[in-house]
């Protein structure tokens, strides 16, 4: 066995040796893979063997097309036939609001080039001739993708990684490794230790064992998946004699389960209530190449549905029931990225669809070790999007949920309720009895918006204007019309200090650090190759001192980030102070005029003007920090407070506020008055994807000010031309179909004379204009003002027009009165 390589794969199925393969393909050759027992002998082995296209991840989407794509190539490429069964996917719809997801899927398709029908029962009939059609509205049809045989997919990206110089080690368990004081690592094994620069554990179902050994909670544990096998029926040995070709897999959404074709056969895979969550505590030695018992009555609302839809399944026999256990993580996307808190250790876990993920999960994996970054943006599944909060009985709950919720309707604004709630602010029973309707976000509860009296409760979910579509709307013009008040405790709070903390900052953003003590600025950390990582507003508290804000869903993310940048001299100390600081955030007209009330500061706009910050007491609370900057685009502070005076504040706010007409206001009232003002948000419309030249964020670049993270890669793109801009548009929305209104949310493909430009990235409607906006990324020459294009929304075209930035106040003179 070698004792040294450049990487350490920990992990022989399919997603490990897709890995190796990957970096192998990029010209790491020397790269090891090491499997405790024999390859896929995990979840590899029992594995259904299903390419679903269908995501509603932009991301995730990428990376199941990029794996079909592959899988394609294997045979040519290795020798080794992968049985891959191009027999098309094809995914039923028996109500209008089915269809209403597969048509927002749809624009996700559109902008990443997967290709896919939308048909009616006949057309259903003709592909599925065996499936009784006449309560479908219509269904969904992939031609591309279809099924394959997991071991051979395995030993084929085997025999490519093998040719290109890769090396893989059976029977050969890590029992542990030792990193050096250079970040490399010793990796411990019964057959020798391998030195090595990276490590990357694609482990399965030992995720959270794996994760034990560097000292990681990983969030990922493995939940019963059942599918049964049954005999052939006559009916299928009769068109196999016909020569007909293998019928598409079938997935009766609604129904919750999949069924597909086997020798004759059929498999049909439920996702039913109540599969439990297994090894939370670890694989048992004795667990090898094994499975659970079968449990048929868990399963018999969705054989009974299945009989229903496949008459015949009901007339043929049982052969098999394999039950086993499948890796998910608390929203079913994987891990895959950086791990946090250790340097140079890299995840590929949590696979809940790992040989549908495995190909694209290699490459892009392979990518960001090889090359620094990722070529597409992968928040959607980095390992840093949970944090401490998901621990282990966090994850059985949501893992469990997460099955269940396999083939639900995935809603644009959906919000789960297991394990809920977690982590609240102190005023979280107040904001409660005021008729919060709640949502989550990275484990913290957030008020989505106010039920008024008399309305429930509850949201409606709808890819369409639903319930709470005119409580926004009040809540939205409250905050433009009187005051708001909006708990923002989630966000993610930093401080940098010590001798080299202006050179650390100056160097990972890309604006000037702030030299006056409490002036701001809006910073934004990029990659390499001048993409949007991370965006930061900071503040200067005095002599070598900042206070860093980040959106809430950042946290683990942006500190994991901050924390590696560190310089090794000890001139820089990182503190973590989200739980310290409660958030609210005080805006509208007459927000000076409550601020005044309880406070003896002046903040008179001559001795507060904007982007400034200021400690204050409010009522008995002090060092309270009042930050003259918002998201909403109104006369306003952030009042950044210690948490144990949060009670007080929230109380003297109201009381103060209570003649000036002040009110609650939540998160979907703040994505509306966002994009009024055309802010960007990070993660939807900042992302790697796009550089700060495209994102139209150029006053916030100093290219002039020295070195830093990204600037070599924005003077080239200066040099050699934009290559998207990003654009607001006005929708004309207009009721079809006699169906409610819908807005645009992101991902809807945009078109010119027929031609697809861009993508959406965000969209709402905005009620102080009357008005349906979007915000996208378009081809540079069609991003003039007054230009006409047109938008998809669930699967229809409207008109849009790009208009001027901010619409809303686009002097900002309400910012700065």
């Amino acid at each position: 066995m070698k004792t040294q390589a450049r990487v350490v794969v920990i992990g022989g199925g399919a997603v490990g040796v897709s890995t190796l393969y990957h970096l192998a393909k990029l010209g790491w050759s020397d790269v090891v893979l090491l499997e405790r027992t024999e390859l896929t002998a995990g979840s590899t082995w029992h594995a259904a063997g299903l390419l679903p296209l269908f995501n509603m991840s932009y991301a995730v989407g990428q990376i199941h097309k990029y794996s079909v794509d592959l899988y394609k190539t294997l045979e040519a490429e290795t020798g080794q036939n992968v049985s891959f069964h191009v027999t098309g996917n094809l995914r039923l719809a028996c109500n209008q609001e089915r269809m209403d997801e597969y048509k927002k899927y749809c624009g996700t398709a559109n902008t990443i080039g997967v290709p896919f029908e939308m048909i009616g029962p006949g057309e259903v009939k003709k592909l599925w001739p065996l499936c009784e059609v006449e309560d479908l509205v219509g269904a969904l049809y992939h031609p591309d993708d279809g099924h394959i045989a997991p071991a051979d997919l395995t030993n084929a990206l085997a025999i490519g990684a093998r040719n290109r110089g890769a090396e893989i080690y059976r029977q050969t368990p890590v029992t542990g490794a030792t990193q050096q004081p250079n970040g490399e690592w010793t990796v411990h094994t019964p057959k020798g230790d391998i030195f090595c620069e990276h490590i990357v554990c694609a482990t399965g179902n030992y995720a959270r064992q794996t994760g034990a050994l560097f000292g990681l909670d990983v969030p990922a544990i493995p939940v019963e998946h059942q599918y049964i096998v049954t005999e052939a029926h006559p009916a299928l040995i009769e068109r196999q004699k016909q020569g007909l070709p293998e019928m598409a897999v079938l997935r009766e959404s609604d129904a919750s389960y999949y069924m597909r074709e086997e020798r004759q056969g059929l498999i049909l895979g439920p996702y039913e209530k109540g599969a439990p969550a297994r090894f939370v505590d670890g694989v048992p030695d004795s667990f090898g190449q094994d499975l659970f018992p079968g449990d048929l009555e868990r399963l018999m609302p969705h054989v009974e549905a299945a009989i229903r839809r496949v008459p015949i399944f009901a007339e043929v026999g049982i052969k098999d029931i394999v039950n086993g256990p499948i890796s998910y993580t608390p929203d079913g996307s994987p891990l895959v990225g950086p791990a946090w808190g250790v340097r140079n250790l890299w995840l590929n876990e949590g696979h809940s669809f790992g040989i549908t993920a495995a190909g694209g999960s290699g490459r892009f994996l392979a990518e960001w070790i090889v090359e620094g970054e990722p070529s597409i943006d992968l928040l959607d599944v980095d390992p840093r999007r949970y944090g401490a909060y998901a621990n282990k009985q966090y994850v059985k709950i949501k893992n469990e949920e997460a099955y269940e919720h396999v083939f639900i309707v995935h809603y644009p604004d959906e919000e789960r309720p297991a394990g809920r709630p977690a982590k609240t602010s102190p005023v979280h029973d107040k904001l409660d009895r005021a008729g919060a309707v709640w949502g989550q976000r990275f484990g913290w509860e957030r008020p989505n918006w106010f039920a008024p009296e008399g309305v429930e409760r509850k949201d409606v979910w709808s890819f369409r204007r639903t319930n709470y579509f005119e409580p926004v709307g009040r809540e939205a013009k409250l905050m433009r019309e009187t005051c708001g008040l909006i708990d923002l405790t989630s966000f993610s709070k930093y401080e940098v200090s010590g001798p080299g903390a202006e050179a650390y900052l100056d160097r990972l953003v890309a604006n000037v650090i702030p030299k006056k003590i409490g002036r701001m600025s809006l910073s934004h950390a990029l990659t390499k190759h001048g993409g949007i990582r991370s965006e930061f507003t900071i503040t200067k508290l005095g002599e070598n001192r900042y206070y860093l804000i980040s959106s809430g869903a950042a946290n683990r993310f942006d500190w994991d980030y901050l924390w590696k940048a560190l310089p090794s001299d000890g001139s820089v100390q990182l503190e973590d102070v989200t739980l310290r600081r409660g958030v609210f955030v005080l805006a509208g007209p007459n927000a000076r005029k409550v601020l005044e009330q309880v406070t003896d500061s002046d903040v008179s706009n001559a001795a507060f003007p904007w982007l400034s910050m200021q400690e204050i007491a409010i009522g008995v609370a002090g060092d309270v920090r009042a930050l003259r900057v918002n998201f909403v685009g109104e006369l306003g502070w952030e009042l950044h407070h210690p948490i144990e005076y949060q009670h007080a504040i929230y109380d003297a706010l109201l009381e103060a506020g209570a003649p000036h007409g002040i009110g609650l206001v939540g998160m979907r009232a703040m994505e509306v008055l966002r994009i009024e003002k055309s802010y960007r948000m990070w993660g939807k419309d900042l992302t790697r994807e796009y550089s700060m030249f495209e994102a139209g964020l150029d006053r916030f670049v100093r290219l002039n000010k020295g070195d830093f993270i990204g600037r070599d890669a924005l003077v080239r793109q200066q040099q050699e031309g934009v290559p998207q801009r990003f654009v607001t548009l006005e929708v004309e929305i207009e009721a079809r179909n006699g169906r409610p209104l819908a807005d645009p949310y992101g991902n809807e493909p945009l078109y010119a004379e027929g031609r697809m430009i861009g993508r959406a990235t965000s969209g709402v409607f905005a009620h102080n204009l009357g008005k349906t906006l979007a915000m996208a990324y378009v081809r540079p020459d069609v991003a003039e003002i007054g230009t006409e294009l047109e938008i998809e929304v669930l699967s229809e075209r409207f008109p849009a027009r790009i208009v001027a930035e901010s619409p809303w106040d686009p002097e900002n003179a309400r910012l700065r009165a």
